[in-house]
């Protein structure tokens, strides 16, 4: 396995650091690869109660590599069609993989957050970002269009009208304005990110596990679901949480004025 990502385990926690440090951390096909393998490995987990997604150096993620992408140039267009669909439809099963794991994944953002990069923070499921990251679509600065769910994420997050600018005219922004679109979660200074990224996983880790991997089940299913649909959904994941032995030791707690000891399942 090629250690262009790093995969480190702390027990419940799984720490994804993508690490080409002196290359911005761009995406090359090594890379992707180990991407794909990794999540597809993490989602299969079922000990795993949280995975962070970081990156080595100086920055999260700067794009594609694009001394990789150069070395197709000489490959007849058609050639060059089929490669990068089938290259880029493979890399697109890693952003799956992040959806469906019943762990919550949370991207730990500093420095540029661009083009894939910026698609890999907005599949994860929480986000926080030191106040120097800055923000970029980028894909029209190279003629390509979004890959990484980024043009179905956006539109969810920051709505159609917004999404629009950051695709159509790429300009880069600030993580304040990150954070008042609702891209990141958070917005921490420099030296906080560290510590701030941690005491989420700790929330999420110490917390109802089946209720988690529930909730956020439930949130990305209702955008394809019906009101009806969402509904039942709701209910059936309700029951199956109230027969949990975190549903009795969360009400045990409150009703005895003490801090819930989550895990029991």
């Amino acid at each position: 396995m090629s250690d262009s990502i790093l995969l480190a385990r702390d027990g419940p926690v799984a720490t994804l650091t993508l690490n080409r440090p002196d290359a911005l951390n761009t995406l090359d096909r090594a890379m992707m690869d180990a991407l794909v393998t990794h999540t597809a490995a993490l989602a299969a987990d079922p000990a795993l109660r949280c995975v962070v997604v970081n990156g080595a150096g100086k920055h999260f993620m700067a794009g594609g590599d694009l001394n990789t992408f150069a070395q197709s140039l000489p490959e007849p267009p058609a050639e060059r069609k089929a490669s990068f669909t089938r290259l880029i439809g493979r890399l697109h099963a890693a952003i799956e993989n992040l959806q469906r794991m019943p762990a919550p994944v949370v991207a730990s953002a500093h420095g540029a957050v661009a083009g894939f990069g910026l698609s890999l923070l907005c599949a994860c499921d929480l986000a926080i970002a030191d106040e120097d990251a800055y923000f970029t679509s980028a894909y029209r600065n190279i003629g390509l269009t979004p890959d990484g769910g980024c043009t179905y994420a956006l539109p969810r997050l920051v709505g159609v009208r917004k999404a629009m600018e950051i695709v159509l005219l790429g300009e880069r922004f600030d993580a304040r304005e990150a954070l008042r679109l609702g891209i990141v979660n958070r917005v921490v200074p420099a030296a906080e990110l560290k510590a701030a990224t941690a005491a989420i996983v700790q929330a999420l880790v110490s917390g109802p596990a089946r209720a988690i991997a529930n909730g956020k089940r439930l949130v990305h299913q209702s955008l394809g679901n019906t009101l009806s649909a969402q509904l039942r959904a709701e209910a059936l994941s309700f029951g199956e949480c109230a027969a949990s032995a975190d549903f009795a030791e969360g009400i045990g707690a409150f009703l005895g004025k003490r801090k819930p000891q989550f895990g029991r399942d």
